[in-house]
């Protein structure tokens, strides 16, 4: 009976913890998702003085039926063309056209609606004073990106360096706002025809990747520009493309996926303060068969052989 006794009290004194740590268990669960939720929301830049945003995913949706139904029938028109052109070819082109293609013109700007294509930001997302913008040239053939660049760093106390200006591509989109890329396997140059002012601008290619902590990588080379009243034809071969993320170069640098391209962007840094302006008449591609090099720079092996 003592055995039995004791055991009880055992049994008792284990199901008095248990049953103490199940009513602390809301308050503890929520504790975490606060801090899960802190930590997914923060991932992205914030603005130092500006308190996060901890709204949930679903508080941000804003229904409207009507815009629904518009947007249904949009997806199932963009889904039919998918399947008309997976029976056509690659990218709905005959396969043969598509294996003797040897330039392609990827952006060009002929109207109002090219400019939907792109997305302009500037050092004001972190409180700079820079200024970009974006219009059509003369004509309506070209895309003008213009503004004003000023390093003058936000007094916020935290930030230490500013002044940039970007022009990027949005990637595009299938139905139902799946992903797409760009395949430019066929293509071992870029060329694009461009007139600026002079300052020198970086070519940025960004790429689909696996994991989540590659988003920021980007694939990246200098663009000079002359200046003056004339345009300037620039062929890059996409060899010299090196690997940064974040604005630093990485030591493991390897060749850019040419078929998974997503974007394409130009960021101007020069820490030159003053006005800008860059003119671009179209971006496009091309199969240079007198370029052989595959990449330009060192590939170290992780383990080497002894």
């Amino acid at each position: 009976m003592a055995m039995s006794k004791t055991t009880l009290k055992t049994l008792f004194g284990i199901y008095g913890v248990i049953h103490r740590q199940t009513l602390l268990l809301p308050s503890t669960l929520r504790c975490s998702v606060i801090l899960s939720t802190r930590s997914i929301y923060e991932r992205d830049y914030r603005r130092p003085g500006q308190p996060p945003d901890t709204r949930w995913p679903w508080q941000k949706i804003q229904f409207d039926f009507s815009k629904g139904v518009e947007g249904i029938k949009k997806h199932i028109g963009l889904l039919k063309d998918e399947f008309v052109q997976r029976w056509t070819g690659p990218e709905g082109r005959p396969l043969i056209e598509h294996m003797l293609e040897q330039t392609r013109v990827q952006w060009e700007f002929r109207g109002p609606e090219s400019l939907n294509q792109w997305v302009v930001s500037s050092d004001q997302e972190i409180g700079g004073r820079s200024e970009a913008y974006i219009k059509l040239g003369k004509n309506n053939s070209t895309c003008l990106l213009y503004g004003t660049l000023c390093s003058t760093p936000p007094r916020d106390g935290e930030t230490r360096y500013s002044g940039y200006c970007t022009l990027r591509a949005k990637q595009p989109l299938a139905s139902f706002d799946r992903k797409k890329q760009y395949d430019w396997s066929s293509f071992n140059t870029l060329h694009i025809r461009i007139r600026g002012d002079g300052r020198p601008w970086m070519i940025n290619v960004s790429a689909e990747t696996f994991f989540s902590h590659q988003r920021d990588d980007i694939n990246s080379y200098f663009l000079y520009t002359r200046g003056g009243p004339y345009w300037q034809d620039v062929k890059i071969p996409f060899s010299k493309f090196f690997l940064s993320s974040r604005g630093r170069i990485q030591d493991d640098q390897h060749v850019l996926w040419l078929d998974k391209v997503k974007s394409i962007g130009f960021t101007l840094g020069d820490k030159s303060d003053g006005p800008f302006q860059l003119e671009i008449d179209f971006i496009g591609l091309c199969n240079d068969l007198a370029h052989t090099e595959e990449f330009a720079y060192e590939l170290y092996k992780r383990n080497p052989e002894v």
